[in-house]
């Protein structure tokens, strides 16, 4: 996810698209809560945890928390949203498209690899990859002491 925010900013940068961007997106633009994101913004963004809380919405599922998503959208000059999510992201943005004038891209993201139309989504292959290494590890444990490992 951390590359492909890198990439979404960086390439706007190039053809100078101020983004705006923070934590929990979707909260915080319901909250009007941005920060420019900027070359600063990227330094230190390394493979592994994202810079994103994957964090749920509900006040977004309501047609009063997206009225107050489009209420800072029409107090500023942002004309898109690029969404980084699974399903959930995906419905919300097609809700908040079809009640305002925004354009929405979205990404899939999401570990649960559910999004139709893909194959494998941005996280799915960290997080089965993840889970091998740690079962591997633990068969490696298992195997020097030679014991046997059950799990409920």
């Amino acid at each position: 996810m951390n590359a492909c925010i890198r990439a979404v900013v960086r390439t706007a940068m190039t053809y100078g698209i101020e983004t705006l961007g923070k934590g929990a997106a979707i909260s915080d633009l319901i909250n009007g809560d941005m920060a420019v994101s900027d070359r600063q913004s990227l330094t230190n963004i390394y493979p592994g945890r994202t810079i994103l809380e994957t964090t749920r919405c509900p006040e977004f599922t309501t047609v009063e928390g997206r009225a107050k998503a489009i209420k800072v959208l029409e107090g500023t000059s942002i004309d898109g949203l690029v969404l980084l999510g699974g399903d959930g992201t995906f419905h919300g943005g097609t809700l908040l498209a079809n009640e305002c004038n925004v354009s929405i891209l979205g990404v899939p993201t999401t570990i649960d690899n559910d999004v139709y139309g893909t194959d494998y989504t941005v996280g799915f292959d960290t997080a089965v990859n993840t889970a091998i290494e740690a079962i591997d590890r633990i068969r490696d444990t298992a195997m020097s002491h030679e014991r046997l490992f059950l799990s409920k």
